[in-house]
Protein backbone atom coordinates (compact mmCIF):
# COMPACT_ATOMS: atom_id res chain seq x y z
CA UNK A 1 0.00 0.00 0.00
CA UNK A 2 1.46 3.36 -1.06
CA UNK A 3 0.94 6.46 1.15
CA UNK A 4 1.15 10.24 0.57
CA UNK A 5 0.86 13.16 2.99
CA UNK A 6 0.42 16.94 2.73
CA UNK A 7 3.43 18.94 3.93
CA UNK A 8 1.85 22.04 5.50
CA UNK A 9 5.25 23.70 5.83
CA UNK A 10 5.20 24.24 2.04
CA UNK A 11 3.18 27.35 1.14
CA UNK A 12 3.60 27.34 -2.64
CA UNK A 13 3.43 24.59 -5.28
CA UNK A 14 2.81 20.90 -4.82
CA UNK A 15 2.61 20.10 -1.11
CA UNK A 16 2.07 16.38 -1.61
CA UNK A 17 4.89 14.14 -0.34
CA UNK A 18 5.34 10.49 -1.29
CA UNK A 19 5.06 7.75 -2.18
CA UNK A 20 5.91 6.00 1.10
CA UNK A 21 5.39 2.48 2.39
CA UNK A 22 3.50 2.13 5.67
CA UNK A 23 6.80 1.46 7.48
CA UNK A 24 8.32 4.67 6.08
CA UNK A 25 5.20 6.62 7.01
CA UNK A 26 5.31 5.23 10.55
CA UNK A 27 8.91 6.49 10.83
CA UNK A 28 7.67 9.95 9.79
CA UNK A 29 4.96 9.72 12.47
CA UNK A 30 7.52 8.79 15.12
CA UNK A 31 9.71 11.73 14.10
CA UNK A 32 6.57 13.96 14.23
CA UNK A 33 7.03 14.96 10.61
CA UNK A 34 3.52 13.53 10.13
CA UNK A 35 1.31 14.80 12.95
CA UNK A 36 -2.16 13.53 14.01
CA UNK A 37 -3.82 16.37 12.02
CA UNK A 38 -1.68 15.85 8.88
CA UNK A 39 -3.71 14.95 5.79
CA UNK A 40 -2.80 11.55 4.34
CA UNK A 41 -4.06 9.37 1.48
CA UNK A 42 -3.55 5.87 0.03
CA UNK A 43 -5.12 3.93 -2.84
CA UNK A 44 -7.84 2.45 -0.65
CA UNK A 45 -9.16 5.86 0.50
CA UNK A 46 -11.82 7.85 -1.33
CA UNK A 47 -10.41 11.21 -0.23
CA UNK A 48 -7.68 12.77 1.92
CA UNK A 49 -8.12 12.40 5.66
CA UNK A 50 -6.33 13.16 8.90
CA UNK A 51 -3.72 10.63 9.97
CA UNK A 52 -5.27 10.24 13.44
CA UNK A 53 -8.55 9.10 11.82
CA UNK A 54 -6.99 6.29 9.77
CA UNK A 55 -7.27 2.65 10.82
CA UNK A 56 -3.48 2.30 10.82
CA UNK A 57 -3.10 5.18 13.26
CA UNK A 58 -5.69 3.69 15.62
CA UNK A 59 -4.13 0.23 15.43
CA UNK A 60 -0.68 1.58 16.34
CA UNK A 61 -1.69 4.18 18.93
CA UNK A 62 -1.44 1.73 21.85
CA UNK A 63 1.89 0.46 20.62
CA UNK A 64 3.37 3.99 20.64
CA UNK A 65 2.09 4.60 24.15
CA UNK A 66 3.59 1.33 25.41
CA UNK A 67 6.89 2.12 23.74
CA UNK A 68 7.08 5.57 25.34
CA UNK A 69 6.12 4.33 28.81
CA UNK A 70 8.82 1.65 28.64
CA UNK A 71 11.43 4.30 27.77
CA UNK A 72 12.28 2.85 24.42
CA UNK A 73 12.25 -0.82 25.51
CA UNK A 74 11.42 -3.37 22.77
CA UNK A 75 7.91 -4.69 22.42
CA UNK A 76 7.28 -8.22 23.60
CA UNK A 77 6.94 -11.04 21.06
CA UNK A 78 3.21 -11.27 21.78
CA UNK A 79 2.68 -7.56 21.15
CA UNK A 80 4.67 -7.66 17.91
CA UNK A 81 2.69 -10.65 16.63
CA UNK A 82 -0.60 -9.00 17.57
CA UNK A 83 0.40 -5.78 15.82
CA UNK A 84 1.52 -7.74 12.76
CA UNK A 85 -1.80 -9.59 12.53
CA UNK A 86 -3.72 -6.34 12.88
CA UNK A 87 -1.62 -4.84 10.08
CA UNK A 88 -2.39 -7.83 7.84
CA UNK A 89 -6.13 -7.55 8.44
CA UNK A 90 -6.14 -3.78 7.91
CA UNK A 91 -4.14 -3.95 4.70
CA UNK A 92 -6.09 -6.91 3.34
CA UNK A 93 -9.42 -5.21 4.06
CA UNK A 94 -8.32 -1.99 2.38
CA UNK A 95 -6.98 -3.74 -0.73
CA UNK A 96 -9.87 -6.22 -1.23
CA UNK A 97 -11.27 -6.40 -4.78
CA UNK A 98 -14.39 -8.40 -5.45
CA UNK A 99 -14.32 -10.84 -8.39
CA UNK A 100 -16.80 -10.00 -11.15
CA UNK A 101 -19.11 -12.13 -13.27
CA UNK A 102 -16.77 -12.94 -16.16
CA UNK A 103 -13.71 -14.02 -14.15
CA UNK A 104 -15.96 -16.19 -11.96
CA UNK A 105 -17.62 -17.68 -15.05
CA UNK A 106 -14.21 -18.49 -16.52
CA UNK A 107 -13.13 -20.20 -13.28
CA UNK A 108 -16.39 -22.17 -13.19
CA UNK A 109 -15.81 -23.28 -16.79
CA UNK A 110 -12.36 -24.63 -15.87
CA UNK A 111 -13.77 -26.47 -12.86
CA UNK A 112 -16.50 -28.06 -14.97
CA UNK A 113 -13.94 -29.06 -17.60
CA UNK A 114 -12.01 -30.90 -14.88
CA UNK A 115 -15.20 -32.49 -13.54
CA UNK A 116 -16.16 -33.56 -17.08
CA UNK A 117 -12.87 -35.43 -17.32
CA UNK A 118 -13.76 -37.22 -14.08
CA UNK A 119 -17.20 -37.95 -15.53
CA UNK A 120 -15.71 -39.63 -18.60
CA UNK A 121 -13.50 -41.82 -16.40
CA UNK A 122 -16.51 -42.77 -14.24
CA UNK A 123 -18.56 -43.68 -17.32
CA UNK A 124 -15.76 -45.82 -18.70
CA UNK A 125 -15.35 -47.66 -15.38
CA UNK A 126 -19.11 -48.28 -15.10
CA UNK A 127 -19.18 -49.49 -18.70
CA UNK A 128 -16.25 -51.86 -18.06
CA UNK A 129 -18.11 -53.21 -15.02
CA UNK A 130 -21.25 -53.58 -17.20
CA UNK A 131 -23.13 -51.24 -14.89
CA UNK A 132 -23.82 -48.71 -17.66
CA UNK A 133 -24.43 -48.85 -21.40
CA UNK A 134 -21.94 -46.32 -22.76
CA UNK A 135 -23.25 -46.58 -26.33
CA UNK A 136 -26.87 -45.99 -25.29
CA UNK A 137 -25.90 -42.99 -23.14
CA UNK A 138 -23.77 -41.56 -25.98
CA UNK A 139 -26.60 -41.93 -28.50
CA UNK A 140 -29.07 -40.27 -26.12
CA UNK A 141 -26.63 -37.41 -25.48
CA UNK A 142 -26.05 -36.89 -29.21
CA UNK A 143 -29.80 -36.83 -29.80
CA UNK A 144 -30.20 -34.23 -27.06
CA UNK A 145 -27.41 -32.05 -28.50
CA UNK A 146 -28.97 -32.30 -31.97
CA UNK A 147 -32.42 -31.25 -30.76
CA UNK A 148 -32.58 -30.22 -27.08
CA UNK A 149 -36.18 -28.97 -27.53
CA UNK A 150 -37.53 -32.43 -28.36
CA UNK A 151 -40.03 -33.66 -25.77
CA UNK A 152 -38.29 -36.97 -25.17
CA UNK A 153 -34.70 -35.68 -25.48
CA UNK A 154 -33.99 -35.59 -21.75
CA UNK A 155 -36.07 -38.68 -20.94
CA UNK A 156 -33.99 -40.78 -23.34
CA UNK A 157 -30.83 -39.84 -21.45
CA UNK A 158 -32.39 -40.67 -18.08
CA UNK A 159 -33.75 -43.98 -19.40
CA UNK A 160 -30.39 -45.14 -20.75
CA UNK A 161 -29.01 -48.06 -18.66
CA UNK A 162 -26.66 -46.84 -15.94
CA UNK A 163 -27.53 -43.14 -16.24
CA UNK A 164 -28.98 -42.84 -12.73
CA UNK A 165 -26.01 -44.62 -11.17
CA UNK A 166 -23.59 -42.40 -13.11
CA UNK A 167 -25.39 -39.19 -12.09
CA UNK A 168 -25.39 -40.27 -8.45
CA UNK A 169 -21.64 -40.99 -8.42
CA UNK A 170 -20.79 -37.89 -10.44
CA UNK A 171 -22.91 -35.73 -8.11
CA UNK A 172 -20.97 -37.03 -5.10
CA UNK A 173 -17.65 -36.38 -6.87
CA UNK A 174 -18.77 -32.84 -7.73
CA UNK A 175 -19.78 -32.14 -4.13
CA UNK A 176 -16.47 -33.45 -2.77
CA UNK A 177 -14.55 -31.41 -5.35
CA UNK A 178 -16.11 -28.04 -4.46
CA UNK A 179 -16.40 -28.62 -0.69
CA UNK A 180 -12.88 -29.95 -0.12
CA UNK A 181 -11.02 -27.42 -2.27
CA UNK A 182 -12.99 -24.49 -0.82
CA UNK A 183 -12.46 -25.63 2.78
CA UNK A 184 -8.75 -26.43 2.42
CA UNK A 185 -7.53 -23.89 -0.15
CA UNK A 186 -10.38 -21.34 -0.11
CA UNK A 187 -10.49 -21.84 -3.89
CA UNK A 188 -11.08 -24.55 -6.48
CA UNK A 189 -8.42 -25.16 -9.18
CA UNK A 190 -10.43 -22.93 -11.52
CA UNK A 191 -10.39 -20.07 -9.03
CA UNK A 192 -6.70 -20.66 -8.30
CA UNK A 193 -5.96 -20.34 -12.02
CA UNK A 194 -7.58 -16.91 -12.15
CA UNK A 195 -6.20 -15.87 -8.73
CA UNK A 196 -9.50 -15.48 -6.91
CA UNK A 197 -10.73 -17.14 -3.72
CA UNK A 198 -13.72 -17.43 -1.38
CA UNK A 199 -13.85 -15.56 1.93
CA UNK A 200 -16.45 -15.56 4.71
CA UNK A 201 -18.04 -12.21 5.48
CA UNK A 202 -17.80 -12.60 9.23
CA UNK A 203 -14.50 -14.38 10.02
CA UNK A 204 -11.24 -12.75 11.11
CA UNK A 205 -9.22 -15.99 11.35
CA UNK A 206 -6.68 -15.97 8.55
CA UNK A 207 -4.26 -18.22 6.69
CA UNK A 208 -1.55 -16.28 4.82
CA UNK A 209 -3.67 -13.13 5.15
CA UNK A 210 -6.79 -14.83 3.70
CA UNK A 211 -9.88 -15.41 5.85
CA UNK A 212 -10.33 -19.18 6.09
CA UNK A 213 -13.55 -20.93 5.03
CA UNK A 214 -14.66 -23.58 7.51
CA UNK A 215 -15.83 -27.06 6.48
CA UNK A 216 -19.37 -26.25 7.59
CA UNK A 217 -19.45 -23.02 5.61
CA UNK A 218 -17.92 -24.70 2.55
CA UNK A 219 -20.63 -27.38 2.67
CA UNK A 220 -23.38 -24.78 3.15
CA UNK A 221 -22.06 -22.77 0.21
CA UNK A 222 -22.03 -25.82 -2.06
CA UNK A 223 -25.60 -26.80 -1.11
CA UNK A 224 -26.67 -23.19 -1.72
CA UNK A 225 -24.96 -23.30 -5.13
CA UNK A 226 -27.41 -26.05 -6.14
CA UNK A 227 -30.21 -23.50 -5.75
CA UNK A 228 -28.21 -21.09 -7.90
CA UNK A 229 -27.88 -23.78 -10.57
CA UNK A 230 -31.65 -24.30 -10.40
CA UNK A 231 -32.14 -20.65 -11.43
CA UNK A 232 -30.72 -21.53 -14.85
CA UNK A 233 -34.35 -22.36 -15.63
CA UNK A 234 -35.09 -18.67 -14.98
CA UNK A 235 -32.36 -17.21 -17.23
CA UNK A 236 -29.66 -17.84 -14.62
CA UNK A 237 -30.73 -14.97 -12.37
CA UNK A 238 -28.86 -16.56 -9.45
CA UNK A 239 -25.61 -16.01 -11.36
CA UNK A 240 -26.49 -12.76 -13.14
CA UNK A 241 -27.09 -10.99 -9.81
CA UNK A 242 -23.27 -10.84 -9.56
CA UNK A 243 -23.28 -8.17 -12.27
CA UNK A 244 -25.41 -5.73 -10.25
CA UNK A 245 -24.41 -6.49 -6.66
CA UNK A 246 -21.78 -4.02 -5.34
CA UNK A 247 -19.86 -6.87 -3.70
CA UNK A 248 -20.30 -9.21 -6.68
CA UNK A 249 -22.22 -11.87 -4.75
CA UNK A 250 -24.18 -14.64 -6.44
CA UNK A 251 -27.27 -16.22 -4.88
CA UNK A 252 -25.26 -18.84 -2.96
CA UNK A 253 -22.89 -16.12 -1.68
CA UNK A 254 -25.89 -14.29 -0.26
CA UNK A 255 -27.16 -17.46 1.41
CA UNK A 256 -23.77 -18.55 2.81
CA UNK A 257 -22.57 -14.99 3.53
CA UNK A 258 -19.40 -15.32 1.49
CA UNK A 259 -17.51 -13.24 -1.07
CA UNK A 260 -15.27 -14.12 -3.99
CA UNK A 261 -12.30 -11.76 -4.07
CA UNK A 262 -9.06 -11.35 -6.00
CA UNK A 263 -5.91 -12.65 -4.33
CA UNK A 264 -3.74 -10.04 -2.64
CA UNK A 265 -0.12 -10.29 -1.64
CA UNK A 266 0.19 -9.32 2.03
CA UNK A 267 3.67 -9.40 3.56
CA UNK A 268 4.75 -8.17 6.99
CA UNK A 269 7.77 -8.42 9.23
CA UNK A 270 7.14 -9.28 12.86
CA UNK A 271 10.63 -8.05 13.75
CA UNK A 272 12.03 -5.21 11.61
CA UNK A 273 15.61 -6.33 12.39
CA UNK A 274 15.10 -9.91 11.07
CA UNK A 275 16.75 -9.14 7.73
CA UNK A 276 19.73 -7.57 9.42
CA UNK A 277 20.16 -10.59 11.74
CA UNK A 278 20.18 -12.93 8.73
Amino acid sequence: MIWYYIDESITDGDRRKGPYSIDELMDLVKSETVKPQTLVWHSGMKDWGRWEDTEEAKNNANLFEKGESAEGSALSDEEQIKAALEAILAEHKASKRYAGFFVRAAAYFVDNFILSAFGIVILMVLSAMQLADLNAISEAMNAYIADPTAEDAMSKILEAPGTHLFLSIWGIVQGIYFIVFTAIKSATPGKKLFKIHVEPAYSISTVSGIAKVSWVLSTLRYVASLFTQFTLMFYGIGYLVVMIDPKRRSLHDWIARTYVVHDTSVKIKVRPDDDQEK
